[in-house]
């Protein structure tokens, strides 16, 4: 049946952590200014497909 979306993302984000916490290195803001900078469409569909399951 495999993993819906906000698990996928959920896990995405606590493996992110772990590595932020053992690199010092703020991987996860690095990754935040990309994403807002160059506004990739895998985001925004990324985004829309969790808004679309809650409704």
């Amino acid at each position: 049946m495999g993993l819906k979306t906000k698990s996928k993302c959920l896990i995405a984000l606590i493996l992110l952590g772990v590595v932020d916490a053992v690199i010092p290195i703020p991987i996860l803001v690095v990754i935040l200014i990309c994403v807002l900078f160059q506004r990739p469409p895998w985001f925004k569909n990324l985004v829309q497909e969790i808004y679309d399951k809650e409704n």
